[in-house]
């Protein structure tokens, strides 16, 4: 059965961004998403003051969703890129962005800092090639586990690392991850999908790298 998911939108009223909690199981989650340079200043700024004295070990799952295309010859833009560490998530939408923040350029191109996620190598490319957007180190969950033990689950996707690494069972509906990630304003569903998807990397990460 799958871990059980809820998102309550918070009675915060802002133009520059949205918030949220999602829940799943006993994970409770504050989602932020906006397309504003400077929310995502403030998220990273204070990202890095809570973590501060464990910077260099600092694990940051890393996600991103577009469009998707049924025309070999139209390749959407990435549409959002979330980060997660923690019970913190950023949503952001490079669609709507008037630029791209100097504080996500520099965050991503930190060498300190590990980025994890499934098939991270091919989001990572796509990012450049968008955006000019580099990510200075990443790291693929299924060449972790392999390294951990886990040679079964080389060929595995983010549902069955999530089970077998940190216990959690989701659901990656089809209808989701193939929806309208163009739209200004994203549905409960797709900010529940985009969220979870960034904290289970960020969860499978951080126990791959520093506790097994």
């Amino acid at each position: 059965m799958a871990s059980p998911i809820t998102i309550q939108e918070l009675d915060i009223s802002s133009e520059t961004h949205s918030t949220y909690t999602v829940q799943i199981n006993t994970n409770a989650i504050h989602t932020t998403v906006t397309s504003t340079p400077s929310v995502v200043d403030s998220f990273i700024n204070e990202l890095l003051y809570t973590h501060r004295s464990s910077l260099n070990r600092l694990v940051i799952g890393l996600d991103v969703e577009w469009r998707p295309s049924f025309n070999r010859n139209i390749e959407n833009h990435v549409a959002t890129l979330q980060l997660c560490v923690g019970h913190k998530c950023l949503i952001f939408q490079f669609l709507y962005m008037p630029h791209v923040p100097q504080s996500l350029i520099n965050f991503l191109n930190n060498p300190m800092y590990k980025f994890v996620g499934v098939g991270i190598q091919e989001d990572v490319e796509k990012l450049l090639l968008d955006y000019n957007l580099g990510v200075a180190n990443i790291l693929d969950l299924r060449s972790l586990a392999m390294g951990k033990g886990f040679g079964h689950l080389r060929n595995s996707g983010l549902k069955d690392l999530a089970r077998e690494i940190v216990g959690l069972v989701i659901e990656k509906p089809k209808r989701i991850t193939m929806s309208r990630w163009d739209y200004e304003w994203l549905s409960y569903e797709q900010i529940s999908y985009a969220c979870v998807d960034a904290f289970v990397s960020f969860a499978i990460g951080n126990r791959l790298i520093w506790e097994i």
